[in-house]
C-alpha cells in the first residue's frame, strides 16, 4: 500500500488519467453493471408490453402482470442512474482530501452495491416467475420474447456485477 494512501487512493490532488481510470476493475465492473441496466429496462420498455386488435390497452408480456414490467423498468433505470453517480463519484474521489469524506463514500459504495445486488435478485426471480407463468395463448406470436429472456438474463448477470462491486 502506498504511503499516505487512504481507502484505496493515492494523495489527494493528483491529475486525473483517463486511461489509468478506464482500465482499472471497479471502473470496469461498474461499466458492465450500467450496460447491464441499459439492457434490461431497454429491453422491456421497447417489446415487453404488447396488444391485441381485441383490446385497447397494451398489457405486459410477463404474465400481463404490469408490476413485473415495471419493475423491471425501475430497477434498471435507478441502477442506470446510480452507476453514473458512482462512476462521477469514482472520477472525483483522488480529489477527496478528507479520510472521513473518503470513508463515508466507499462505504456507501459497499452499502449501494449490496443493495443493487439484491434488487437485481429480486428482479431475476420476479421476471422468470412471471415469465414461467405466462400463458402462451396470450403471445401466440411470440412477439417480444426474446427481450423478455434477455431482460431475465441480465438481471441474473447483474446480481454478480453488482456483488463484485460491493465486494470490491
Amino acid at each position: 500500500m502506498e504511503a499516505g494512501a487512504a481507502y484505496g487512493a493515492g494523495k489527494a490532488g493528483g491529475a486525473f488519467d483517463l486511461q489509468t481510470f478506464i482500465r482499472q476493475p471497479h471502473t470496469i465492473l461498474r461499466m458492465v453493471s450500467w450496460l447491464f441496466s441499459i439492457v434490461v429496462f431497454g429491453s422491456i420498455v421497447n417489446e415487453g408490453y404488447l396488444n391485441h386488435q381485441d383490446e385497447s390497452e397494451e398489457f405486459c408480456i410477463f404474465n400481463r402482470n404490469q408490476d413485473a414490467c415495471g419493475y423491471g423498468i425501475t430497477v434498471g433505470v435507478l441502477a442506470f442512474l446510480s452507476c453514473l453517480l458512482y462512476l462521477a463519484l469514482d472520477v472525483y474521489f483522488p480529489q477527496i482530501s478528507s479520510v472521513k469524506d473518503r470513508k463515508k463514500v466507499v462505504l456507501s459504495d459497499i452499502g449501494v452495491s449490496g443493495l443493487w445486488a439484491f434488487l437485481w435478485f429480486v428482479s431475476f426471480c420476479f421476471l422468470a416467475d412471471q415469465w414461467r407463468v405466462s400463458k402462451p395463448e396470450d403471445n401466440p406470436m411470440n412477439e417480444g420474447t426474446d427481450a423478455a429472456r434477455a431482460a431475465i438474463a441480465f438481471s441474473f448477470f447483474s446480481i454478480f456485477t453488482w456483488v463484485s462491486n460491493a465486494a470490491k
